[in-house]
């Protein structure tokens, strides 16, 4: 009687415990269900697809530099890889050069969520170079895309190489203004120098002096 009780009780403890399990397995299925993405949350409030205004940043393989790309939108601040998104843009990739890369191409690209129009600025860095006393310079390529209202695919509107040549070394490639629908305004492209990442700091110095008992 005894071992009848002590197997009656192991199997109701097994029974409990796998009840519990199948349980726990349907609340974990459930759960993208319960906490929609974000990017479900965009479609639900009628913004484009992902990829409207796209800017890629492309140099040697073989160069085991670490490049940034800094891309500001209009009345947004610059994202780059230390703020890699806003509620326009973001950097989709972050390329460290040779560091723990898998791939055999250097690459960075930045993409936006809808045409926002205005002035769109878009600057590169050289945040490392293989040698900080003897630098060699670096050949970039800035490809800026949009893929407008009812194309399938992006259309390349500015393409650009320019050399970074030491440490550090920014340089702003295009300023240009599109319009709401994505066409390229007459006469704004132009590369005026402006400091992506002087106005990112500014802009986190300004936030941390507002700060309660900053």
């Amino acid at each position: 009687m005894d071992e009848f009780d002590d197997d009656s009780g192991t199997i109701f403890r097994d029974v409990i415990l796998l009840a519990l399990a199948a349980f726990v397995a349907m609340v974990l299925m459930l759960l993208p269900f319960l906490n929609p993405s974000a990017e479900a949350e965009i479609e639900a409030e009628g913004v484009t697809d992902p990829g409207n205004v796209i800017i890629e940043l492309l140099w040697a393989a073989d160069r085991d530099a670490d490049i940034d790309l800094w891309v500001k939108a209009p009345d947004r601040l610059p994202v780059g890889f230390p703020n890699k998104g806003n509620e326009v843009v973001n950097l989709l990739r972050d390329d460290l050069g040779l560091f723990q890369d898998l791939t055999d191409i250097n690459y960075e690209i930045v993409y936006s969520r809808g045409i926002v129009p205005g002035e769109w600025i878009v600057n590169v860095q050289a945040y490392r170079l293989e040698d900080p006393i003897q630098p060699v310079p670096v050949q970039v390529q800035v490809v800026v895309s949009v893929k407008r209202e009812g194309e399938d695919r992006p259309t390349p509107i500015l393409e650009k190489e320019v050399e970074l040549r030491y440490p550090r070394h920014e340089t702003t490639v295009f300023r240009f203004r599109l319009t709401g629908k994505g066409a390229l305004v007459h006469g704004s492209v132009n590369d005026v120098r402006l400091s992506l990442i002087r106005e990112y700091a500014q802009s986190q110095l300004r936030a941390r002096e507002v700060q309660p008992g900053g």
